[in-house]
Formats: structure tokens, C-alpha cells, sequence
């Protein structure tokens, strides 16, 4: 869901009549988000495992803001290290009124789901996204490494500042010094 993968999950449980029970915060906290600066690369530091993105590796999503109130977005990956890159591409349209929190991203440029960005450091070094209902979520990084402090303190914020249910989340390992370390997922082909 890093705003792309994610959003195939969401379509799947959608179908699955998750989405319709899922509960949606549409009360934005905090300053607004400023999309112009959330364009750029954003490392993806941790997620919920989940069935698009699991054992993908070196991920990263690239956002780039087309015009008012919608963006683009591609998410890079790779299933091993010594694996091609691969590429997949959404929109998505974005709800001003909820303080540029709520998104609406298209998959296969039909296919709906929603995101909600949680949480943007003031410098927009990092990014907390979730799913509605909060049990996927995402951190990400304008660096492709997090110190083992600053990740905790924001798996921590996530828990206790939003509800989110943090037990499941996983690293994604950025680098091949990461494969096999304590709390990173485990990649597609080693």
C-alpha cells in the first residue's frame, strides 16, 4: 500500500467484505500535508506483511504530484537482491478536506482503495501510512536505512498514538548486510 502494492491488498479484501467492516478516521491531525514535498523516493523501512509485497526487497516508492490533489505513484522492488527490479505504477487522488491525509488510489487504474497518511516528521524525513482499520500499515524513509532507536520510537508512536497493531510489522531489508537480522523480512529468492 505504500500506496501501490497496497492497493492490490485492499482490492483483494475489499472483496472479501474486509474493507466494507474496516473503521475510517477522517479526522485529520495535525498541519496539513504538503504534497510538494512528499514528492521524491521514499524508502519503505517496515510494513504489515502482506500478499503483493511479501518477500520483496530493496522497495520504494516514488511519488511525483501531477496537479491539485492527485499523484503518481511507482513502487519499485525486488523479489532477491541479485533480482531484476521490477515496477508498478498507481494514481492517486487525494481528499484536501481531510488535511491531504486520505487517499484514493487506483489500481490497474480501475481498482479503488484507501490509504491514510498518519503521520510526516516535520522535516519529511519519515512517513506512517495506514490502511483503514488499522491492521497494515507502513514506514517509510527518505533514506533507504533507519537507526534501531528512531524505528522503535515510531513503531512505538503508531501503537500508542494511533492504534495501529504493530506485532505483525516487519523491516524490509534495503541492503544484503540486512538479509537474516533479527525482525526483517524474509526475501522471495535469497
Amino acid at each position: 500500500m505504500r500506496l501501490t502494492a497496497p492497493i492490490a491488498l485492499a482490492f483483494l479484501l475489499s472483496l472479501s467484505g474486509f474493507a466494507a467492516s474496516a473503521k475510517e478516521d477522517t479526522d485529520p491531525s495535525g498541519p496539513a500535508v504538503d504534497l510538494n514535498r512528499l514528492d521524491g523516493t521514499w524508502y519503505v523501512i517496515a510494513r504489515t506483511p502482506n500478499p503483493m509485497e511479501r518477500g520483496h526487497v530493496a522497495s520504494r516508492d516514488e511519488y511525483t504530484l501531477l496537479d491539485d490533489q492527485k499523484m503518481a505513484v511507482r513502487y519499485y522492488y525486488r523479489e532477491g537482491f541479485d533480482e531484476p527490479e521490477k515496477e508498478k505504477t498507481a494514481r492517486a487522488s487525494i481528499d484536501p478536506d481531510s488535511g491531504n491525509r486520505d487517499w484514493r488510489v487506483w489500481f490497474y487504474k480501475v481498482i479503488p482503495t484507501k490509504q491514510r497518511i498518519l503521520e510526516v516528521a516535520p522535516d519529511y524525513s519519515w512517513l506512517l501510512i495506514s490502511y483503514p482499520g488499522r491492521d497494515l500499515a507502513w514506514i517509510f524513509a527518505r533514506k533507504p536505512d533507519m537507526s534501531r532507536n528512531q524505528y522503535r520510537e515510531l513503531v512505538g508512536k503508531m501503537r500508542d498514538d494511533y492504534g495501529i497493531y504493530t506485532d505483525k510489522l516487519k523491516r524490509v531489508p534495503q541492503s544484503p548486510k540486512q538479509l537474516n537480522q533479527l525482525g526483517f523480512e524474509v526475501p522471495d529468492k535469497p
